[in-house]
């Protein structure tokens, strides 16, 4: 049995929150009798993830995923449950944990803007106390990895969007971390740099066996990096298992995209619904669990010259949202 790095046990964070109505008889009322309500951000949550994983953490916005990642970096202390990451609680030992974990948050930079990224390498190896001449190989390696040695003496704000997510990465790996938190890494990126850096956590996944927990809403992340994903809504966690499991537990439907020599003049068929269609090409939607795709494909070719025909998964991201709507 593999073992677990990060393991979550019933655990619940609730926020107490003062609520004042509008105007100076308001301010005046909450502070005589205020108004106290809670809000649960996590309730309850549970699950582990195996040394070596990457695991999406997805839901939408006000979910609990911050909350949850607040508390398994130590940031914030749970309300009840408990939590071990790296063999440590995190709240408990949040100094000692930060030197087994990294975190990056596409939106919250940690290099200095108007400095060179070489500048914030070198003071987290102080940071970190690391030892000099393990941390110029552990530097040269990822330099060479990410392509840095071009940029690296050029200042953060001369940079291009996606090299300062390299350098924000980079930083984030030269303690050697088991475990690496990624929060919307390709946040703002272009197609190009978005394939780049999906690459290198890859690779390093690989190379290293780090344990990655990646939050995103661009699924393309989710769909290149992770077999694994955990969904988590109001606070609880409504999925968590492989990828495809999603598909088939879901969703049942496929999309078939087919090109005719005829014009095309629709399918009448249960189960079946056109997407979008033109002159000489349509994508089908199909409910498999009323018709058998075989039935419509022989339907199709029986009606129309097919030129080409393609069947294809319903979209992860209409997948995720079709769990949203039943949570």
């Amino acid at each position: 049995m593999e073992e677990s790095i990060i393991e979550v046990k019933n655990l619940r964070k609730i926020f107490k929150t003062k609520h004042k109505e509008a105007g100076f008889l308001g301010s005046i009322k909450s502070i005589i009798r205020p108004d106290i309500r809670e809000v649960i951000a996590v309730d309850d949550i549970s699950f582990k993830i195996k040394k070596g994983e990457i695991v999406a953490f997805i839901g939408p916005n006000g979910a609990g995923k911050s909350t949850t990642i607040k508390m398994l970096t130590g940031i914030l202390y749970p309300t009840s449950g408990n939590a071990v990451v790296s063999g440590l609680i995190p709240w408990n030992k949040r100094k000692k944990l930060a030197y087994n974990i990294g975190s990056i948050f596409g939106q919250k930079p940690q290099l200095w803007y108007h400095l060179p990224a070489i500048d914030t390498f070198n003071l987290f190896s102080h940071i970190y106390d690391l030892d000099q001449k393990e941390y110029k190989e552990r530097l040269n390696y990822l330099v060479g990895l990410f392509e840095l040695k071009e940029i690296i003496n050029t200042p953060v704000r001369k940079l291009s969007l996606g090299q300062r997510m390299k350098c924000e990465i980079v930083a984030s790996l030269l303690n050697k971390p088991k475990i690496l938190f990624l929060d919307e890494p390709t946040i703002g990126l272009d197609i190009i740099a978005k394939q780049k850096i999906r690459e290198l956590i890859k690779e390093l996944n690989q190379k290293e066996k780090v344990t990655i927990l990646l939050t995103s809403h661009d699924t393309q992340d989710i769909e290149r990096l992770c077999k694994r994903i955990i969904i988590i809504n109001h606070g609880k966690i409504v999925y968590d298992g492989d990828i495809d499991r999603l598909n088939k537990k879901y969703l049942k439907n496929k999309i078939i995209s087919i090109k005719f020599e005829d014009p095309f003049k629709g399918i009448d068929l249960n189960g079946v619904k056109i997407i979008s269609s033109e002159k000489y090409s349509a994508d089908i939607e199909v409910n498999t669990e009323k018709i058998p795709i075989k039935k419509v494909i022989d339907s199709l070719i029986k009606k129309y010259n097919v030129l080409d025909i393609t069947i294809s998964n319903t979209p992860i991201e209409e997948v995720i949202a079709n769990i949203y709507k039943q949570k």
